[in-house]
């Protein structure tokens, strides 16, 4: 086409060869600056999916590794419940036998002593509320917890009555009186039975607590090792792309040069019709 400037095959292969390590010069500091090797499908589809694919696990993942840890802070609670509780009943044995050698004015403060601890260990029962979940004023609370995207990666962690006086709790009775021998020893009887169904209720707690313990371990260490693999397959190596963008600027400043000589010698062609 009239107008247009012809460019000679030399200068033309020159130009095209110093276009392709700008390109490459670009995308070099382009991984350099995102850390990414693959950042988009288009640098490499097959490489990008399957990273969006580990990443979108290990965001889902790490979703259910926030309610394991939530979930271990409210059975703490109801393990330190239940060991308070149990201090409070040896307290309250501990009053129940002094009864045994007490007399006049001094049973009637013992058995106020003896009550005050029982109304206590309801309270404390009753308060040992973690995100509006109580594992143990009650058996109708059910705390499930999750520990993965599978309906049947499960936990389901049910509660215990701990509470005095209640159907299914540690059946402790208020003191009337202690004037008698056998009253004593009924009550010595209730807190020894309270004592064993405490100690079972916070082994189970505890193993619960292990055992959500485990699971939040692996499910850091899962999370991490998904993040990993999909940093492999799009992750630059830095070290790498430094080197590599060290050797295009000295490759293109080699095209530069060449391209410069085809100049010259067109030139020169054209010196001859001087």
């Amino acid at each position: 086409m009239a107008g247009e400037i012809q460019l000679t095959s030399a200068v033309r292969t020159n130009l095209l060869a110093l276009q392709g390590t700008q390109a490459l010069i670009a995308r070099t500091q382009g991984r350099l600056s995102t850390g990414l090797r693959v950042a988009s499908p288009l640098d490499d589809g097959r490489a990008f999916f399957e990273a969006k694919a580990l990443s979108d696990r290990a965001f889902d993942i790490a979703e259910k590794k926030d309610g394991i840890d939530q979930a271990i802070s409210s059975v703490k609670v109801a393990l330190d419940a239940a060991n308070s509780i149990d201090s409070i009943v040896k307290q309250m044995k501990g009053i129940a036998i002094g009864a045994k050698s007490a007399t006049g004015t001094e049973l009637a403060q013992i058995v106020s002593q003896y009550n005050e601890l029982k109304a206590q260990i309801d309270n404390l029962a009753a308060d040992a509320i973690y995100q509006g979940t109580n594992l143990v004023n009650s058996t109708t609370t059910t705390l499930t917890v999750e520990f993965g995207t599978s309906t049947t990666s499960i936990l389901n962690i049910n509660s215990v009555d701990l509470r005095t006086n209640t159907v299914g709790g540690l059946g402790i009775t208020s003191a009337v009186n202690f004037s008698a021998a056998s009253v004593v020893n009924a009550a010595l009887t209730e807190l020894a039975t309270a004592v064993s169904t405490l100690r079972g209720s916070a082994q189970s707690l505890g193993s619960r607590v292990a055992l959500l313990q485990t699971r939040l371990d692996f499910t850091k260490s899962y999370v991490n090792s998904l993040e990993e693999g999909s940093g492999k397959l799009t992750l630059a190596d830095i070290n790498e792309e430094g080197a590599n963008l060290v050797a295009l600027q000295t490759r293109q400043q080699l095209g530069i040069q060449a391209l410069a000589f085809a100049g010259q010698s067109e030139q020169s062609v054209l010196q001859l019709f001087n």
